[in-house]
């Protein structure tokens, strides 16, 4: 087994790699898979891809190990737990979709986050690259942050690149916003300069008061928040959050915005408020573009819940589209953002810019694994 920074190896660029893509969130909700075709600067074909729920042990071992920033059996037993469930993810996959894996060139494995404070220069996505590379078969990049935030990035957003590679023949300006745990965006000027960032929270404080005070998972179809009423006072306070007027880059960890500002409201009204919020923050992101944009493309999970599509809608007073209505796969398009990565990594092409993490350089990055 070797598993040693890319610095590079030579691939011929002229021809596209069939690359797995597998992210897991800060939701913590599973193991989402899947394949393109990619030299690492367009997409040549997109693949099918799967989404495998964590089991509720496997959620509650990840969330143990949380804001660790030292090895501890917590984090042991949640690095094992998470390579385990990506590998049987992607063997699921491979049988599912009939595809044997003795195709697939690279593997990108992001792992899973479970601290990232880059003020510190201290990023962690636990995840064993080089027991997935041997469990699989397959050549494995992981660790795709970690030179970014050494080198005094964010480490985060990552995927801007394949943003860029995706919108190329839309018009611009545009902004891509996934909505994960926390939400990200990413402006794509007309001439294809770049800004991204962490807007605030996603569907993190809006799971978690589901989960305390609704006995649910999260706010499923945004259900809960359309019956409520939002806390328009509390709004405004949380709009004057010193993190809002911060000038990108900028990034959060999963804690830094939880759902306390809505404590004392009833579950219903914290549900409206909370998701809200995260409109908000997300529409206040605009005052950092260099041009306004033309429309808003919202993917990742914060897309299915159609309260909150109304909300951004509302807040940004612009044109909204989530992934699915440009023909996207919003479910998986994290995933098949870092395949593209892992193929990058590997052609030692950069991964960020100091634009979108605030890198003194356009960074490379991450860790190959031979199996």
């Amino acid at each position: 087994m070797k598993s040693s920074p890319t610095t590079f190896a030579k691939v011929a660029a002229e021809r596209p790699l069939r690359a797995l893509g597998l992210m897991s969130g800060t939701s913590v909700d599973g193991v989402d898979v899947a394949l393109i075709e990619t030299d690492g600067e367009s997409i040549a074909s997109y693949g099918p891809s799967i989404t495998v729920p964590y089991t509720d042990d496997v959620r509650r071992t990840i969330r143990a190990a949380f804001g660790a920033e030292q090895a501890s059996e917590a984090t042991r037993a949640a690095e094992q737990v998470v390579t385990e469930a990506h590998a049987d993810a992607v063997r699921r996959w491979s049988k599912e979709q009939g595809i044997p894996l003795s195709t697939i060139d690279l593997v990108g494995f992001h792992g899973q986050t479970i601290t990232h404070r880059p003020e510190r220069r201290f990023t962690w996505q636990i995840g064993d690259g080089a027991a997935l590379a041997r469990a699989l078969g397959v050549r494995v990049v992981n660790d795709l942050r970690t030179a970014d935030v050494a080198a005094g990035g964010q480490g985060a957003p990552l995927v801007p690149a394949y943003h860029a590679a995706l919108v190329r023949d839309l018009p611009r300006p545009l902004a891509v916003v996934n909505i994960g745990g926390v939400a990200n965006v990413t402006w794509v000027g007309a001439d294809a300069s770049l800004l991204a960032f962490d807007t605030g929270p996603g569907n993190g404080p809006i799971d978690d008061w589901c989960a305390r005070r609704a006995g649910q998972r999260y706010d499923k179809d945004g259900t809960l928040a359309a019956s409520g009423k939002v806390d328009r006072a509390r709004l405004e306070r949380f709009s004057e959050h010193r993190y809002f007027g911060r000038t990108p880059p900028k990034s959060l960890d999963r804690g830094d915005f939880n759902d306390a500002w809505a404590e004392g409201l009833s579950v219903a009204d914290g549900a409206a408020t909370l998701t809200r919020g995260t409109a908000r923050a997300i529409a206040l992101a605009a005052r950092h573009f260099p041009a306004p944009v033309l429309r808003w493309v919202i993917c990742g999970g914060g897309a299915r819940n159609p309260t909150l599509l109304r909300a951004i809608e509302d807040e940004t007073h612009g044109k909204v589209v989530t992934a699915a209505d440009l023909g996207w796969d919003g479910d998986a398009l994290e995933a098949q953002a870092f395949a593209f990565l892992a193929v990058r990594s590997l052609r030692g092409l950069p991964l960020t810019y100091p634009t979108t993490t605030g890198a003194p350089r356009p960074m490379t990055g991450g860790r190959l694994s031979e199996p």
